[in-house]
């Protein structure tokens, strides 16, 4: 694997760049460490609209189609996406284009107009967004089980903030909050492919140099109690019940998460997974189900989601819990161990396959960890997991049967799901 290379401009903006010479692209991605965890109740959602504004237009290309033509028009494409914690936009482009993603990107980085029309303008796009989301209940379902996890605090908070916040947003919003997170000391570029690094090193220089220095962004501590309102239930006259549920997991940092990576995988990853074999293959009780992991910087959650039709939601969901508690009751077998550890590490080997993913792997754990964590290193801790960590990482993550629910379609009552919760 190539060694990224990381170096530091006079006003603080740290870039890593990876040479992959077999490459025939080139990506770049900046990274902001802001997310919807940044915001007030009354600006929730205003990370994620300043992400659709910097593409409607600046100083050299006044207009959203020239922006995207000068990326489409060198044969490659762009875009961007929000989290609660981290804002990246990148494109990727043939890798003798690479300083035309460079350029672009900081060009609409630094020199966005935020016309007030296009504030205007994409107000509604983001609303139809936030629309759309509330129209997929499997989307939903997610941004629902967020709320029932963490509660009213702004780690619980959707990404994309509601059609209220959005319509009460103005100008200034957009250049406050850019002026207190977008500045060189609290983002990271990384530029991946097939690079000359002297070259990229040139660029960097020449179109980011003058980006203000800042400050490093820091948010107020989550807190990780459940809240009272743990099941929550949006009913609604459709054929299948989705269902998600999570428990308490770790953050991003913590000791744990190479076992709760390995315990996710064995639980809920692929088609060979404990909950694909019991509820679906074995019981027919879900078309789809599956597990994963949220980590944030503080706290995180491991969750559940299945599709299942009404009749099968209670015995589907006491199933689910009750595999959940075989991991705490019962230590892994070595067949199945190592079978996910072959899982768990190939799939994230292959994961890393392009040169987008490698770079925006390294530029995440640069802003977040300060520090990259080789793929070789990961694979070592991932193998390392024994049956034993796993058995402990479970007891802590499903012990207590703190789960909460969240749940869109037609439902069993929030009183009869939270004993299914309980072990009722």
């Amino acid at each position: 694997m190539n060694e990224p290379e990381i170096f530091t401009l006079p006003n603080g903006l740290r870039v890593v760049m990876t040479v992959i010479p077999t490459a025939q692209s080139a990506a770049t991605s900046f990274f902001v460490r802001v997310g919807s965890r940044d915001e007030n109740p009354r600006t929730n959602g205003l990370s994620h609209y300043i992400e659709h504004m910097l593409f409607k237009g600046t100083e050299k290309m006044p207009t959203a189609a020239q922006i995207s033509m000068a990326i489409e028009g060198a044969g490659g494409g762009l875009n961007a996406f929000t989290t609660k914690e981290v804002t990246c936009y990148w494109n990727n482009l043939p890798y003798e284009r690479v300083e035309t993603g460079i350029s672009v990107l900081a060009d609409s980085l630094q020199h966005s107009l935020l016309a007030p029309e296009e504030v205007e303008r994409e107000r509604t796009v983001v609303q139809q967004e936030i629309r759309r989301s509330h129209d997929s209940p499997g989307a939903y379902v997610g941004e629902l089980l967020s709320t029932a996890a963490y509660g009213d605090q702004p780690v619980g908070w959707p990404i994309a903030g509601s059609i209220e916040t959005v319509q009460g947003m103005q100008r200034v919003d957009f250049i406050d909050h850019m002026a207190n997170f977008y500045n060189a000391s609290n983002a990271v570029l990384s530029v991946a492919g097939n690079i000359d690094p002297a070259q990229v090193r040139d660029l960097v220089e020449r179109e980011f140099g003058t980006l203000g220095g800042g400050h490093t962004a820091n948010f107020d501590a989550a807190t990780s109690a459940r809240p009272d309102e743990h099941v929550l239930i949006e009913q609604r006259e459709i054929e299948q019940t989705n269902l998600a549920l999570s428990a308490p997991g770790v953050g991003r940092h913590d000791a744990d998460r190479y076992a709760l990576d390995i315990m996710n995988t064995a639980l809920g990853r692929g088609m060979s997974s404990r909950l694909f074999t019991e509820v679906r293959e074995r019981r027919g009780l879900a078309y789809s189900v599956s597990s994963g992991s949220s980590r944030y910087m503080d706290i995180g959650t491991v969750n559940v989601s299945a599709g299942v039709t009404r009749e099968h939601q209670e015995e589907a969901l006491q199933v689910i819990t009750a595999e959940l508690q075989r991991l705490v009751d019962e230590p892994m077998g070595d067949e199945e161990l190592e079978r996910t550890k072959e899982y768990a590490t190939g799939s994230f080997r292959l994961a890393l396959e392009t040169p987008m993913a490698l770079g925006q792997r390294r530029g995440t754990q640069l802003l977040m960890d300060n520090a990259i964590e080789p793929p070789d290193v990961t694979v070592e801790r991932l193998r390392a997991v024994s049956a034993m960590d796993i058995q402990r990482v479970a007891r802590r993550v499903f012990g207590e049967r703190k789960y909460s629910l969240a749940v869109v379609g037609p439902s069993a009552s929030a009183d009869r799901l939270d004993a299914i919760l309980a072990g009722g």
